[in-house]
């Protein structure tokens, strides 16, 4: 089947999990640029098996390659022994939920966003297996199955993960409140 007969299916089923995909690659890659990078070598690797695939739950499809094509990426980085580069900062997203919405008081939009940059940096922090587990279940709200089938690893060990993440990131947090008090 030619590509162009499948363009317009292909776009009808992924186009709503770009955001979740881009949100992924955001997180995984600490970079806009390497996350915009692996966005696109994501869609052109699903575009080229959606006519054979043709994947059940194209969300948990998508976001899988995603993640592939994040650990790709680290593994051709390290490879290539450029991991000496500085990475950049994300810049504060207000659409992220993480983030969670403005407050109108501006003493307690201030308050928020420093809780939110603590958050940031905590998640940064957290092994990269436990990070991905916890923005998919917490911030994409992907169930236990479909995060194991993005991850590729049984429920129990998303769980277990995802158990790990929240502890971990409660120490930093609580570490990090311990430093400025």
């Amino acid at each position: 089947m030619p590509a162009s007969t499948s363009l317009p299916e292909f776009e009808r089923a992924l186009r709503e999990h770009l955001a979740a995909a881009h949100h992924l690659a955001r997180w995984l890659t600490r970079t806009q640029v390497d996350a915009e990078d692996v966005l696109q070598e994501a869609a052109l690797r699903a575009f080229r098996s959606f006519d054979r695939l043709r994947p059940a739950n194209p969300r948990s499809w998508l976001l899988r390659i995603v993640r592939n094509c994040c650990y790709d990426a680290r593994e051709r980085r390290e490879h290539a022994a450029e991991a000496s580069l500085e990475e950049e900062m994300l810049p504060p997203d207000a659409s992220s939920p993480v983030l969670g919405l403005p407050a109108e008081d501006p003493e307690a939009r201030l308050v928020r966003m420093a809780d939110a940059e603590a958050l940031q940096g905590a998640l940064h922090r957290v092994a990269p297996e436990h990070r991905e587990v916890f923005l998919l279940r917490e911030v994409e709200g992907l169930s236990y199955k479909e995060i194991a089938e993005v991850a590729g690893v049984p429920i129990g060990t998303v769980m277990s993960r995802l158990s790990r993440a929240r502890a971990q990131l409660r120490a930093l947090l609580a570490a990090g409140e311990k430093e400025t008090a």
